[in-house]
């Protein structure tokens, strides 16, 4: 069920990013761990950047190399496949893997406490709630109509009082009036709307029930079982990426036009405003990367909903508590 967030963009020179030595030598004397982003480079993988290009990585031991994702990546079969140690998931994709093909994946952190994908609409016809939605027409991904028909569940809604139609990853339907709203990242859809001259207003399938992380970092239990200090090292690098980046949500973006944004059709004012929006989604108690037993809990009742049966054991909190 992988969300493919905002509109379909050609990605330029999707090269990974390496830690680079002066002269152009790759690091030496350090472990070597591969990261599969979860899609292209834009502002949900601005820690990452951050910690790669302040040497971050390299402080704690690593030599990072970076994968950018894509419509056509499917991260955990980069890590099924040796291509990379880690990957970010999307929870539903990774436990459904587990509890019907018997993956051996360990979920060990969630970037995104707070599932970014909701109903985006217009603010003169906002669409603020499920209720909102009753004789409305909503267009959502295919692979997205189960999320939504639990949010209507959840809330008592009767499926057919919803006119779902597939959504094409394009908000001009939406700007024309063709339909009331989509189901897409609210972190970064209501900017595209903002330039096409119209205001946005959008709402969380995440606090109408359907509690879902996002991102998840996942490894197989080998990686886990051999690699743990290596893990380990990179959440704490991590960590001081996204934190540094979340001091100042306008500072960095600017700095990657020509780097790590380059190629992707984004203005910087995009990537800017995506990274403010995600920060509330992100940040908790715990610190970047968080999965508190309540939040786990509420991601197995709302996969459930789905007909997704995962369990705790699925889930791998120790690596957290080292940090």
């Amino acid at each position: 069920m992988r969300l493919s967030r905002r509109s379909m963009l050609a990605l330029s020179g999707a090269a990974a990013t390496l830690p680079m030595m002066p002269g152009g030598l790759r690091a030496q004397g350090l472990s070597p761990l591969t990261m599969q982003a979860a899609w292209i480079n834009d502002a949900e993988f601005a820690g990452y950047f951050l910690a790669m290009d302040e040497g971050y990585y390299a402080d704690e031991g690593l030599d990072l190399t970076y994968l950018p994702g894509g419509p056509d990546v499917i991260p955990e079969s980069t890590i099924v496949a040796g291509r990379a140690d880690l990957a970010l998931t999307t929870p539903d994709t990774t436990i459904k893997a587990i509890a019907e093909q018997g993956a051996p994946f360990k979920i060990i952190g969630a970037q995104y406490q707070k599932n970014p994908i909701g109903i985006v609409s217009l603010a003169s016809a906002p669409i603020l709630s499920p209720e909102d939605m009753v004789g409305k027409t909503i267009a959502v991904p295919p692979v997205n109509t189960i999320s939504v028909e639990a949010v209507l569940a959840l809330n008592g809604i009767d499926r057919d009082a919803v006119n779902i139609v597939p959504y094409a990853y394009d908000p001009t339907p939406l700007v024309q009036g063709e339909i009331d709203g989509s189901l897409d990242f609210t972190t970064n859809v209501p900017y595209t709307i903002g330039q096409l001259g119209e205001e946005a207003v959008s709402f969380l399938l995440y606090d109408f029930g359907f509690t879902t992380y996002n991102d998840t970092v996942v490894v197989t239990e080998e990686t886990l079982a051999e690699r743990r200090d290596d893990l380990i090292a990179w959440m704490r690098a991590s960590r001081k990426g996204w934190n540094e980046n979340f001091a100042d949500t306008t500072l960095w973006p600017p700095r990657w036009a020509e780097t790590h944004f380059a190629g992707t059709g984004r203005s910087i004012d995009n990537e800017i405003f995506f990274n403010a929006a995600q920060q509330p989604l992100m940040e908790a108690p715990g610190g970047i990367f968080a999965m508190s037993e309540e939040g786990i809990a509420g991601n197995l009742e709302a996969l459930a909903r789905v007909g997704i049966e995962g369990t705790r054991e699925m889930f791998d909190t120790t690596l957290l508590e080292e940090l």
